[in-house]
């Protein structure tokens, strides 16, 4: 076989690996070979080529490999964003209405968070609309929602350098500090950021998962900070907004899977 012929082989073998995964959401590597008709050791190697690019992650030696970050916002990218917002706008409007407060829905890209969608809370004093905002993941309460989320080999993936870039005295600036953190919000179910992105703003935020608990996206309640000046005050926007993600979560599922 030629080399020409040979890296086809190569290209369409894994362009199948990655319909095999989007479709079943985890895939063995025997399981990959028996697809594919090739030997395990080449399965083996086409995935780890896949997860050394972020298509595929491995959360421990000898599993199968699940959809990873690059696939799953490509996926976003391609026919996400706009089912995301149009399905969660009615949600976005009944927490706006309940708190009176700002909310967003927004999106990780690589090691930022991106504001897709916004609807401006009614009071006089009111965070504007964020649409089209880009922050670092870290030092906004969406972001770290959607961080909290990711499995723990993943996160090492994007902050392999673990140098985190700061925007306000109260950001979190290092590793141990956020890792930390996002352990609390695991544990917590929501996260909390009082000013660490912007001066003057506060929000909470929930993850929002598919069906095979990758997460998708992040829904937040954002306020002036006079009005979220501590984590402890955070309890009752999260009620609010838990109660929504967990409805929307169940209808973005069904409509990823239909």
């Amino acid at each position: 076989m030629s080399n020409e012929a040979s890296g086809s082989s190569s290209v369409d073998n894994a362009l199948r690996l990655l319909e095999l995964i989007g479709e079943r959401q985890a895939l063995r590597v025997s399981d990959a070979a028996g697809e594919l008709g090739v030997a395990p050791s080449t399965a083996h190697r086409l995935l780890n080529a896949l997860r050394k690019r972020g298509f595929v992650i491995q959360e421990k030696p000898n599993t199968a490999y699940r959809p990873g970050p690059v696939l799953n916002e490509i996926g976003l990218a391609a026919i996400g964003r706009v089912d995301i917002r149009q399905v969660a706008r009615p949600v976005l409007e009944e927490v706006r209405d309940r708190t009176e407060e700002t909310v967003s829905l927004s999106l990780l890209e690589g090691r930022n968070v991106r504001f897709i969608d916004c609807l401006e809370s009614p009071r006089a004093v009111r965070v504007g609309n964020r649409t089209g905002v880009v922050l670092p993941a870290h030092c906004t309460a969406a972001g770290k929602a959607i961080l909290a989320a990711m499995p723990e080999p993943e996160l090492s993936r994007r902050y392999d350098s673990a140098e985190l870039d700061t925007r306000t005295a109260a950001s979190v600036a290092d590793w141990t500090s956020l890792a930390a953190e996002l352990h609390e919000i695991r544990r917590r179910g929501y996260a909390v950021n009082i000013e660490e992105g912007e001066r003057g703003i506060s929000a909470v935020a929930a993850v929002l998962r598919d069906r095979a608990a990758t997460p998708l996206a992040s829904l937040a309640v954002v306020v002036p900070a006079h009005r979220l000046a501590s984590r402890a005050e955070a309890g009752g926007l999260a009620d609010h907004l838990l109660t929504a993600r967990d409805r929307l979560q169940e209808t973005l599922r069904g409509r990823f899977t239909a």
